[in-house]
């Protein structure tokens, strides 16, 4: 019998889910980062500099960036591991990974990075693999979230961190009814103007709704074996950054 998931606000079958999931990227992969900037006033370029300064990553170190997207964490987190380390960056969408491969040729990065399409559920890579797994506003559109954690745990070798970043719940009521207003009314007119595409943004911004606040996220990631899980607020909530360890 199909599990049920959210797509947005939409329940569907699991494989609906991913199907949509995959139209979405393929749709917005273009201006994917014009967006990106539009829609967090440029904001989440710091949230990505903070996450990658608690990923812990060292010279020499290995580190896989799932759902990676345009690569943005995946530059950071290579200017971090040096010539001697190495990043794999993954997604399940090849639009998206056409572009993130695109950015960091043009950037010159291409030395110490790898690229693969990876389900973050169900990573093709050995057991104990690297120093530190990250994904970045990209959870929330996995299908099962315990299944992508238990994932990315099996490919961390022991001593290893998982960072994600991803939106959360503002802390104050006031600011979040100030962002449901932007969220709602805002974005998928920009959505609309800049990608031609309202429908996809409509879904991302139902879609953070739909994912675990930051205390409801924090007992995920321990129930996946992670421990010292810590969560890192920012924007008064609307991001938030959980960083577990592997032991």
């Amino acid at each position: 019998m199909s599990q049920r998931a959210h797509f947005g606000n939409r329940e569907v079958s699991e494989a609906e889910k991913s199907r949509l999931v995959g139209e979405v990227f393929q749709s917005v992969a273009g201006k994917y980062d014009l967006m990106n900037d539009l829609m967090s006033l440029g904001a989440h370029r710091w949230w990505k500099q903070f996450a990658a300064a608690r990923a812990g990553v060292t010279k020499g170190d290995r580190v896989l960036d799932v759902a990676a997207g345009s690569g943005d964490l995946c530059k950071l987190l290579a200017g971090r591991v040096g010539g001697g380390g190495f990043v794999v960056m993954s997604d399940l969408s090849d639009a998206m990974l056409k572009r993130g491969r695109g950015r960091m040729l043009d950037a010159g990065l291409a030395g110490n990075i790898a690229f693969v399409r990876a389900d973050a559920e169900q990573l093709a890579f050995p057991d104990n693999t690297f120093d530190c797994v990250s994904i970045a506003f990209g959870l929330r559109n996995v299908i099962r979230i315990p299944a992508a954690l238990a994932s990315m745990r099996r490919v961390l070798r022991p001593g290893g961190r998982l960072l994600v970043l991803e939106f959360s719940r503002p802390r104050s009521p006031l600011l979040e009814k100030i962002y449901d207003a932007y969220s709602f009314s805002v974005i998928p007119q920009l959505g609309a103007l800049v990608a031609g595409d309202r429908g996809s943004y409509r879904y991302l911004v139902e879609s953070i709704r739909k994912h675990p606040p930051q205390e409801e996220l924090r007992a995920m990631i321990a129930a996946a074996g992670f421990e010292r899980v810590e969560v890192y607020n920012l924007a008064g909530g609307i991001v938030a950054v959980h960083v577990g360890c592997k032991f």
